[in-house]
């Protein structure tokens, strides 16, 4: 009887899921929207940000870094916790936190307080990271590309919206002013949420040292879960090299254009957002790697288009557009690709299997500016686009070893029929105490 009850209660909840579930996608696909924002909009700012503080353009460069740089430490550091904690609690607190260090970062009076608020910042946004195991694990296996799709969407809308918006309200009011706003939304999404996301079941009771030392040793374990950080951290690296420099570029000689500009060329990007629900069907479809191939030689593609940039005039804005439309499309497109894959491994460990894919990816992109910053020092425009070409080459000769290492046999990237249960002998104990309860209560 008691048993007839459990399964009563968690069939009525499950019930109330699918009513209310596209209301809560789009909650959550909004979160990851402000969230994933709070990294890109330094990118359009910094060249008002070395002209109010009167320090030099690669120094200003510092804060996009710092800010990329906190993000990697705060993936590592803090998601592997959405395994832990509830998630409405979890989720608020960050957004709190991250509120005040945009509030500390819009009063900064120097440089060096402002890259430190930018490293709060960075590690305390990482909200985005506990909403996708919290989504995937309230959805149907075959359909979690799709909403992996639409969640990336929300945040290329953010990353897009925050780079013109940054850009427009930074030429009328000064680079503070993106920051204080930012707060302002970030802290009403708290409040949101803190009465928007059910209550969750965390699915693990290790203690918090355990939690982090799991996901290095998920790293070492899976290999499907090393090649998708490769690939996404190669490919990320490229995307914010561009996107770093692209400010530099169309600010210096060739163009003399402001920071408004830097945020109308991204906008060119909002394609994305319809690509990567397609791109999260196709995956759901035919898997991952044959998703990875097209995107990779999609930024090969890029860095060519790209580099035809450095002429200036509208021969070389047109370019730029084209370039960055491909690369933007082909990065996120593989984002999707390579999050399905890691999400399917460990049902039972996602956010700490997130904490792996996400630490390297951005550890790959906060090296990216920085390597971005100094190929522009040195070779100008061109050498950006010449290292954008030189990882994807990378991230590209990697995925045929695989391709065509591959045994014949069933397809193993229809990643939803392993995804249906994790693999007992693999599972921790504690972890498999949880296993069978509902994901939310």
């Amino acid at each position: 009887m008691a048993r007839r009850s459990a399964q009563a209660r968690h069939a009525a909840r499950a019930g109330r899921w699918a009513e209310m579930s596209r209301r809560m996608v789009l909650i959550l696909a909004v979160t990851c929207a402000v969230a994933v924002g709070n990294i890109y909009f330094p990118q359009a700012v910094s060249p008002l940000v070395a002209a109010g503080l009167g320090v030099s353009p690669d120094s200003a460069a510092l804060v996009v870094t710092a800010t990329q740089v906190g993000y990697a430490a705060g993936i590592f550091l803090l998601v592997p916790l959405g395994d832990r904690l509830p998630h409405r609690t979890f989720l608020v607190t960050l957004l709190a936190l991250t509120g005040a260090g945009l509030l500390a970062a819009g009063c900064a009076p120097a440089l060096a307080p402002l890259v430190a608020a930018s490293v709060l910042v960075g590690v305390t946004t990482v909200a985005a990271q506990v909403v996708a195991p919290l989504a995937a694990g309230l959805v149907a296996a075959d359909r979690r590309g799709a909403v992996m799709g639409t969640l990336l969407s929300g945040s290329i809308g953010g990353m897009l919206l925050a780079r013109t918006f940054s850009g427009s309200l930074g030429d009328w009011l000064g680079w503070r002013a993106p920051y204080l706003v930012a707060a302002v939304l970030v802290l009403v999404l708290a409040a949101v949420l803190a009465f928007a996301v059910p209550v969750t079941t965390p699915p693990s009771r290790r203690p918090y040292p355990a939690l982090l030392a799991e996901s290095l040793r998920l790293l070492r374990t899976e290999p499907d879960l090393r090649r998708s950080c490769l690939y996404q951290a190669t490919i990320f690296a490229g995307f914010s090299a561009v996107w770093t420099c692209l400010a530099l570029l169309l600010a210096g000689p060739a163009y003399g254009l402001d920071a408004q500009a830097v945020g109308l060329l991204a906008l060119v990007g909002g394609a994305t957002m319809l690509c990567t629900p397609l791109a999260g069907r196709l995956v759901d479809r035919r898997g991952p790697d044959p998703v990875n191939l097209v995107c990779m030689l999609g930024v090969l593609v890029s860095a060519v288009v790209l580099a035809a940039g450095a002429a200036g005039g509208a021969p070389g804005l047109t370019a730029l557009i084209l370039g960055t439309l491909l690369l933007d499309v082909a990065m996120q497109s593989g984002m999707v690709a390579n999050q399905a894959r890691v999400l399917a491994l460990r049902p039972d460990a996602r956010s700490r299997l997130n904490t792996a894919y996400m630490t390297c990816a951005y550890l790959g992109g906060s090296a990216g500016s920085w390597l971005g910053v100094r190929a522009y020092g040195q070779a100008g425009w061109p050498g950006v686009c010449a290292l954008v070409a030189l990882l994807a080459a990378l991230a590209l000769a990697r995925h045929l070893v695989v391709l065509f290492g591959r045994r014949p046999g069933p397809a193993r990237q229809r990643i939803h029929h392993r995804a249906a249960d994790p693999d007992p002998s693999r599972a921790c104990s504690d972890d498999r105490a949880v296993a069978d309860r509902p994901y939310g209560r």
